[in-house]
């Protein structure tokens, strides 16, 4: 005979624990379904908390419930609406074991008519939970997987023409910030390797591919923000004034870049332009930025321009940083 294992949750975010009771499931049953519930205890959404199982476990069959109901009682009606509802989902097909670690699990498995199997109920073997993630991601990062963690920080990346104070202020609000910060990779890696100030047009690939590398590294060790400095777009921007055009590799993934960071920073041209033997000049400069700004509003990608001293620079991030909510309008109350 068959079995089918079911287990149902909000995953808001997925951790350990609910890793361990998804693996000990898989490790029991032929075939396993998890519901993933939409929810208003966080701000990510429902079909990114689904991926992040559908990613990690190729062969578990991911429900998105949509219009299930919200949180957790042991009150019998709200009992009655979540058998029912789940009974509605499964359309007959039977379930042969229900896991879970909490006390929904006894009425759960009764309603199904399911083996009640319940995985770490005291949180021995695993010793956390959603709300204390929620609380402090970066103080419970050793219970989030990777791919998990990427999602709860927010990515602020910071352009803008040559010397207009990118890396001063990304290396600033890191500190300030206690969190970590990725530097321009092109930069290291045009000093490494140009010859007469030029490198070559598939290299521009390389820069792109390298930089999105240090910045993966960074994420990981994020607390709360990653503060970038440039991107693919920059790079982008540096292809087609080098060569007129750009490769395909980094074209996409400039193409990529909105969806890719959560706040955009154009650091604008006002400062005092610093000549070092590795830029072009200050008419330049102003050419250069002229572009970029172009470009992102091209992309449409929405912008937040800084200017001024570094500290009126970074009181603006501040105040922006205290009003953004990661995956909610920014521009609503929604």
């Amino acid at each position: 005979m068959k079995t089918l294992g079911l287990t149902l949750g909000k995953f808001a975010p997925l951790h350990k624990g609910h890793q361990y009771m998804i693996e000990t499931a898989l490790s029991e049953v032929d075939e396993l379904i998890v519901v993933i519930y939409d929810t208003t205890v966080t701000t990510i959404p429902l079909h990114i908390r689904a991926n992040w199982i559908r990613k990690l476990y190729p062969t578990v069959r991911v429900i998105e419930a949509w219009d299930g109901p919200d949180g957790y009682s042991n009150d019998r009606e709200h009992e009655i609406r979540e058998e029912q509802y789940i009974l509605g989902i499964l359309k007959g097909e039977q379930v042969t074991h229900f896991y879970s670690s909490e006390f929904y699990g006894e009425h759960m498995s009764l309603a199904l008519g399911a083996v009640d199997r319940r995985v770490d109920e005291e949180r021995k073997q695993v010793p956390i939970s959603a709300t204390m993630i929620r609380s402090d991601p970066y103080r419970h990062r050793a219970f989030i997987d990777d791919l998990v963690y990427r999602d709860l920080i927010t990515k602020v990346v910071f352009v803008g023409a040559m010397s207009t104070g990118k890396s001063t202020i990304t290396e600033a609000l890191a500190r300030k910030y206690g969190t970590t910060y990725a530097s321009e990779y092109g930069r290291d890696y045009w000093t490494e390797h140009q010859v007469d100030r030029r490198i070559g047009l598939e290299a521009f690939d390389e820069i792109a591919v390298g930089h999105v590398e240090r910045e993966e590294r960074a994420l990981q060790q994020a607390n709360r923000y990653l503060f970038v400095d440039t991107n693919a777009i920059t790079t982008y921007m540096f292809a087609l004034d080098y060569h007129g055009r750009a490769p395909e590799l980094l074209t996409r993934m400039a193409m990529e870049n909105a969806q890719r960071y959560d706040l955009f920073f154009l650091c604008d041209d006002d400062i005092p332009y610093e000549d070092t033997w590795d830029r072009s000049g200050d008419q330049k400069r102003h050419v250069f930025h002229k572009q970029i700004i172009a470009d992102l509003k091209e992309r449409r990608i929405p912008y937040i321009t800084l200017r001024g001293s570094l500290e009126e620079r970074m009181r603006k991030v501040d105040e922006v940083l205290g009003r953004f909510r990661p995956y909610a309008n920014f521009y609503g109350e929604n």
